[in-house]
């Protein structure tokens, strides 16, 4: 796929993008950053009344009413996969025949590529998971064969501990596709103090001892992460979601461990114009000019780096983490004060979108974290998946 793209791109210098929401502004702004000498034509809609009359300087033109233009350059089709055979077929009716859905491989190409390109500009290295290796890898491949997948107790304290949190709630819609839980990950029912119901008789839920679950309309899964911080035992400790998780090696804690990595997180998404306008646009205002009054009276070395990061496009989404649980524990001890004194400020919104922000601006903290820590802590970085 990355080879395939990348002769896209060199031999095309002129294309079209299906769609002019954010998924397409997206795609536009890493296209015309890993490629700053191609055009877009246009963007390609079958409805103006939701839509802007251009973006930037590129019109957003009908495609059914499509004249004038040049069947023989591609279009990416960036807009939710169910639409994407619709609207291929529109474009085939067209005469277009160089024609790319934006799947969730495409999309991983160009926020890795992106990401890459960025972190080499500003002399931050970029490492995923996958691409470590380590001294006992070969090893533990041979110990798993020799004891038919289960390596006995006294091999694995080789290792540290270790516990992927998987966020749940009575919300949460079923899924249709099949997921078996790996052995390092664990379920945990989020906001529980709210409701009698349970998603299964014995599952760990996040209103035990110290516990802000009655907070989770507002700390969506962070207050699983309290719940972490404060109750869980395990050395390297992670949280992920129902329907989103890691990309993960086999041997990730191998790799983690030999290669001493403090830190594992999705890589980063980007949005525009920037971190702190993007969010603005989004939710309530007042809520971040709080928080960045907040920093520069209470954390002036955070207020300062905060100018950097959240003027830029890249942070790490969904509340994903590993870590050690050193530090969580630092991380953990930091954001969480800030979360309460925003949302003392904020309230309680009417609208339950809008409420969640603690949720939304804790992913904004938290890469303001490690931006600030880049050069404390081992960072390195795993793909998410979506399951449907």
């Amino acid at each position: 796929m990355k080879e395939k793209l990348t002769e896209l791109f060199l031999n095309n210098m002129h294309f079209y993008i299906a769609g002019a929401q954010s998924r397409a502004k997206t795609l536009a702004g890493q296209i015309n950053f890993l490629y700053p000498e191609t055009v877009i034509e246009a963007y390609l809609v079958d409805d103006l009344t939701e839509n802007d009359a251009e973006i930037g300087s590129v019109p957003v033109l009908l495609l059914r009413k499509l004249v004038d233009f040049h069947a023989e350059y591609p279009v990416l089709i960036a807009t939710k996969g169910i639409y994407h055979e619709k609207i291929r077929k529109g474009l085939m009716e067209k005469g277009f025949s160089i024609i790319i859905p934006v799947s969730i491989e495409v999309d991983t190409f160009f926020r890795n590529a992106y990401v890459e390109k960025v972190f080499g500009q500003e002399n931050r290295s970029f490492y995923k998971v996958e691409w470590l290796s380590g001294k006992n890898a070969d090893l533990w491949q041979e110990d798993r064969e020799e004891f038919g997948g289960k390596v006995p107790l006294s091999l694995r304290r080789k290792l540290p501990t270790a516990c992927i949190y998987i966020a749940k709630s009575i919300y949460d819609k079923p899924l249709r596709t099949e997921y078996t839980f790996p052995a390092y990950e664990k379920p945990i029912q989020v906001g529980a103090a709210l409701t009698e119901n349970r998603l299964s008789p014995d599952i760990l839920t996040d209103d035990k001892g110290d516990n802000i679950s009655e907070k989770n309309r507002q700390y969506c899964e962070l207050t699983a992460l309290y719940w972490i911080w404060k109750h869980a035992k395990e050395e390297v400790l992670g949280l992920s979601h129902y329907r989103r998780h890691f990309v993960l090696p086999q041997d990730w804690l191998e790799r983690m461990t030999e290669n001493q990595v403090d830190v594992i997180l999705p890589v980063p998404t980007y949005v525009q114009p920037s971190i702190e306008e993007n969010y603005k646009e989004r939710h309530d205002a007042s809520d971040w000019d709080f928080l960045k009054e907040y920093l520069k009276k209470t954390d002036t070395e955070s207020y300062q780096t905060s100018k950097v990061v959240f003027a830029g496009n890249l942070y790490s989404p969904c509340n994903m983490f590993i870590m050690r649980r050193e530090v969580l524990d630092e991380l953990c001890g930091w954001m969480f004060p800030i979360l309460d004194v925003i949302t003392e400020h904020g309230g309680v919104k009417e609208d339950a979108y809008l409420n969640r922000y603690a949720g939304f601006i804790s992913e904004r903290l938290i890469t303001l974290f490690f931006h600030k820590n880049k050069d404390k802590y081992r960072i390195v970085y795993a793909d998410k998946n979506f399951l449907t």
